[in-house]
């Protein structure tokens, strides 16, 4: 098939999928034939191991999404799928600017869409397909751009069509269409600017050649006086970062305890200056290590105080761990608390990975590149697992859980609900249980969520 083919074949089964119905299952059966398809279009020689990842979380994020149909599995299967197309056509281009050359595309649609030359045949078309766009697709598409302009200029006009009745919707089979073309469109049709070609290389984990020419970074600097800049400045760090990770602790594990409230709010103040200094520690080594200056020998010193200070920030993220921990134990798991410890984990490998770009003497778009990849392994995490369901769990086994809380603010926390109502003997709760499910049951077929399809009556 030509790239027209899987456009319109992709737009027609969004509307398809999506007419009267909400978003649910027929996403998830969406996500499934674009991937499907996008392994059939890509030539054998873009099959990476990356792209034959990306496809096989792509296929996973759909099932998850047919499951779930929450906001991290929705994340996830977009990200998947916009990755796998990047891929399939770009496997040297490097992830940072997927976002750029899809926000690119989506600005300069409509100018693509009118260069037909570029993603219809050349050729002229003969038979079925010929006929069907010159006589049908063409002239529906003006008729249904005039009728609603005429429709909306005049209330007699419309209501001459108003008078007969048919059981389709077709202002909103309209905007799916558009919809589903537009997103199509995008999908198989994307471009990527030659600028962007030529600035990839920018992005290159590793030097070339000519970038381990030692030489000073600034004019009003030698490189004598940027190398000493930087291990006082190493070394200041160090000794202030000891101090504080000592009030740090002092405050947490030894100062009178508080309220649940207050120390809900300290906590979270804590974890997000404990995140910030891992990000400004990474921006100050990302500072002082770049170009040349990886290269010099003369700078073993700063390398050493600049890995001392990536250990301590770790040991402050351990802390940081172990207080979020202890707040659990005492009051339960709640999204906040164990996206505290998603947030830490990420920390902890942002450091690891400037850790290993000042031992391997990488270029700082070696931690983006990597980076990029961890956050989309997170989403990925968050999509798969059904968190929901292990916070009930846990906190069942607690004497003050909150039912309602459970019921009303944890997602897919149903089938643990259902147990504890059998437990407890809590008719009550089984009833508001079984009316939730059941409304979702008895949505229609493509708006199904799977999930609730597995729990019995």
């Amino acid at each position: 098939m030509k790239t027209h083919h899987y456009i319109f074949l992709t737009a027609a089964l969004f509307v398809i999928l999506f007419y009267d119905q909400e978003i649910g299952l027929n996403l998830g059966i969406l996500g499934i034939v674009y991937a499907v398809l996008t392994w059939f279009k890509t030539s054998e020689s873009n099959k990476t191991r990356t792209f034959l990842i990306l496809f096989v979380t792509s296929i996973l994020s759909s099932i998850v999404f047919a499951w779930f149909r929450d906001f991290p599995s929705l994340l996830a299967v977009v990200s998947s799928l916009l990755l796998l197309g990047y891929r399939s056509r770009n496997r040297k281009l490097k992830i940072l600017f997927l976002i750029p050359v899809f926000i690119i595309n989506s600005f300069t649609s409509i100018f693509r869409f009118f260069s037909f030359d570029e993603w219809l045949p050349k050729k002229n078309i003969s038979g079925v397909w010929q006929k069907t766009l010159a006589f049908i697709v063409i002239p529906l598409l003006f008729i249904s751009i005039f009728f609603g302009i005429y429709s909306a200029g005049s209330d007699h006009f419309a209501a001459v069509f108003r008078d007969y009745e048919l059981d389709i919707n077709v202002w909103h089979v309209l905007g799916l269409s558009v919809l589903g073309f537009f997103i199509a469109f995008n999908y198989w049709n994307y471009a990527v600017e030659r600028f962007i070609y030529k600035k990839n290389q920018l992005l290159d984990d590793d030097f070339q050649e000519n970038n381990t020419i030692q030489k000073a970074t600034y004019s009003f600097l030698d490189l004598d006086a940027e190398r000493t800049s930087g291990v006082i400045s190493f070394f200041c760090l160090n000794i202030l970062l000891v101090f504080f990770i000592i009030t740090y602790n002092y405050e947490q594990f030894y100062e009178v305890s508080k309220t649940p409230v207050q120390l809900s709010e300290e906590t979270h103040e804590r974890v997000n200056a404990v995140i910030m200094s891992i990000v400004m520690a990474v921006l100050v080594i990302m500072f002082y290590f770049k170009s040349g200056f990886n290269f010099d020998p003369k700078a073993k010193m700063m390398k050493l105080l600049a890995k001392i200070w990536i250990i301590l920030n770790a040991i402050l993220v351990f802390s940081a761990a172990l207080k979020n921990y202890e707040y659990i134990i005492s009051y339960g798991y709640t999204y906040k608390r164990l996206g505290v410890f998603a947030f830490l984990l990420l920390s902890v490998i942002g450091l690891a990975l400037t850790f290993i770009k000042i031992q391997k003497k990488k270029r700082n778009a070696f931690l983006f590149n990597t980076m990029a990849w961890y956050f989309y392994g997170t989403i990925l995490a968050c999509s798969y697992v059904n968190w929901g369901g292990i916070i009930t769990s846990q906190n069942m086994k607690r004497k003050d859980f909150v039912v309602n809380y459970h019921l009303e603010q944890i997602r897919f926390s149903e089938r643990k609900l259902l147990k504890y109502a059998e437990e407890k003997n809590d008719l009550q709760l089984k009833k508001k249980v079984l009316e939730k499910v059941d409304i979702e049951k008895n949505k229609p077929f493509l708006s199904k969520i799977l999930y609730f399809e597995t729990l019995k009556d």
